[in-house]
């Protein structure tokens, strides 16, 4: 119990700082928009060709970065689910016996 509230309070931490990233990322095109926890494949770039870098380099770079931290993200918080259900399994188990 005590091992997984230790990686409950790390877990949350390496959030926070994940979080912060995207936010990050969010601020430094107007493109982006404000949400944390969607994908950004469909935010266009300046022509016609949206899969390569050809049309937009920095954008389509920074928005592959930002997926990248998304898909990040999505896999430390379910990673923490998992160990909060076990933290809460073990703590209900202390209690009832």
């Amino acid at each position: 119990m005590i091992l997984s509230g230790i990686l409950l309070i790390i877990f949350y931490i390496s959030h926070r700082y994940i979080v912060a990233w995207i936010i990050y990322y969010n601020n430094s095109d107007k493109r982006f928009g404000n949400s944390i926890w969607r994908w950004t494949y469909d935010y266009k770039v300046i022509g016609e060709r949206d899969i390569s870098d050809l049309d937009d380099k920095p954008f389509v770079r920074k928005r592959r970065i930002r997926n990248r931290t998304v898909t990040l993200m999505y896999c430390n918080f379910f990673t923490g689910f998992v160990i909060s259900l076990s933290f809460l399994s073990n703590l209900l188990i202390a209690i009832l016996f």
